[in-house]
């Protein structure tokens, strides 16, 4: 895992020549969250041919800085040594909020140069050599539902959580008039992420009170999840800017809709001219190959639930009547299932996955969907029922996903099939920083609780 000196070359002489005196330098953790660091260009010059120590309690601890007590691959026992990052110069960007400071992502990997087990991008860049060494370039995007909110950080630190304040009021989906009232941060997303190379098919509004949606445009899968990973983060940057806290929790009130990340995709061939998920002497427009695709999916969603669902709170989303699936189903052009299959023309056809909700890793949602639908593939899996007609939450016959995330990490903890996709290694420690989410949970008396059980109890 390494740059090749012409990139190298071109990269820093193009650095130099603009007069660079830092660059930022970015991971991602195994909750999706950016960690980084700012970088004199003398010190970036020295460690982009080889990389960099960057402490590895990044994959020990969870998001809000606590070290996990159950990891094996790090902790007290090892002392939290550097693991190496090695910059990819593929990710350059420049920050245009930011004085147009440089930017890069890095991946880790191990003492003999391989992607590191436990790295959510190495993780995605296996499976993307899996699905190449058979003949197949995935293309990808990400759409993201989020609510926007009154800053008013320093209360809610203050013990006062439940004092949220949307941007606006009321339930506007599609509303030219609320965008219009936030006319320079709508516009500040739409244009600064587009230089920040995060480029937006569509935003709008979502119904809700404060609530946006965009659908990031489609690429090969891994720009494609840097491009999503990127997404979050600038948004909650710009959101900063202009006095907004931007949440991509799944499900931020209980009388809410829900926020989404539904990731579409396609397999295209070897040459990148041929949609392969496409086939138009079938009357559905759906190819074989598709079909075994979305039964792989299928197939492997209850058992690795958590990687689009990674969050206590996400499971608050996937409730009947909510816009988020709960039923192992399928169907053309229908909200209500897991799977809609979205056949047009060869350039259109594709699968959006719409269990993903918008606090998944971008990185383990797309590896877990590309894993999932290869398993299909490689096994000649065939759909086992009809696409469903009408109402997704009444078909259960196939059946239902799991309904916590306790339930659905030990799902994926047990399961031959997780171990099969990603790796022992991966699964040990993911599904372990999962039951730490749910113990750290658990352990916690709730304001439900205290309204229920305080006085009448």
């Amino acid at each position: 895992m390494s740059n090749q000196p012409q990139l190298i070359d071109k990269v820093l002489r193009l650095l130099a020549e603009q007069n660079t005196e830092k660059v930022k330098l970015a991971i991602t953790d195994m909750d999706g969250i950016l960690r980084g660091k700012l970088m004199s260009f003398e010190k970036f010059s020295g460690i982009v041919e080889k990389g960099f120590g960057f402490c590895n309690v990044v994959f020990g601890w969870d998001s809000a800085d606590v070290a996990y007590d159950n990891s094996q691959y790090t902790g007290w026992h090892s002392g939290y040594p550097d693991a190496t990052a090695v910059v990819d110069l593929n990710t350059f960007r420049q920050v245009p909020w930011d004085n147009e400071t440089p930017f890069f992502l890095a991946d880790f990997c191990d003492s003999k140069g391989k992607g590191l087990e436990v790295c959510p991008r190495s993780l995605l860049k296996k499976i993307i050599g899996q699905a190449n060494s058979n003949g197949y370039t995935p293309y990808f995007s990400q759409e993201f539902e989020w609510f926007n909110l009154q800053d008013n950080t320093e209360e809610l630190y203050n013990g006062k959580f439940r004092d949220i304040r949307p941007m606006t009021p009321g339930m506007f989906g599609y509303s030219l008039q609320r965008v219009a009232q936030k006319n320079d941060y709508f516009n500040d997303l739409f244009d600064l992420l587009k230089k920040f190379g995060v480029p937006i098919e569509g935003l709008h509004t979502e119904t809700g009170p404060g609530v946006y949606e965009a659908a990031i445009t489609y690429s090969e899968v891994l720009e494609a999840a840097d491009r999503a990973v990127l997404f979050k983060s600038g948004v909650k940057q710009i959101a900063h800017l202009h006095g907004v806290i931007a949440t991509f929790m799944a499900k931020f009130n209980e009388n809410l809709p829900g926020c989404s990340g539904h990731v579409h995709q396609s397999l295209w061939s070897t040459a990148k001219k041929q949609n392969l998920f496409y086939d138009n002497k079938k009357a559905t427009g759906i190819s074989n190959l598709m079909e075994s695709y979305m039964a792989g999916q299928l197939a492997c969603l209850p058992f690795i639930l958590p990687m689009f669902a990674p969050t206590v709170n996400s499971y608050k989303r996937l409730v009947e009547g909510a816009w988020a699936p709960t039923t192992l189903t399928w169907a053309i052009d229908n909200r209500t299932t897991a799977l809609r299959a979205l056949p047009g023309s060869s350039s259109s056809t594709r699968l959006e996955t719409r269990v993903v909700g918008s606090d998944s890793n971008p990185y383990l949602a797309m590896a877990a969907c590309l894993a999932a639908g290869l398993y299909g593939i490689n096994n000649k899996l065939k759909l086992k029922t009809q696409p469903t007609v009408g109402n997704g939450y009444a078909d259960t016959k196939n059946g239902t996903l799991p309904r916590n995330l306790w339930e659905a990490t030990q799902a994926m903890k047990t399961s031959p099939i997780a171990t099969e996709l990603f790796g022992a290694t991966f699964v040990e420690h993911f599904t372990a920083t999962r039951e730490w989410e749910w113990r750290q949970f658990s352990k916690v008396v709730t304001d439900w609780e205290l309204k229920r059980y305080l006085e009448i109890i």
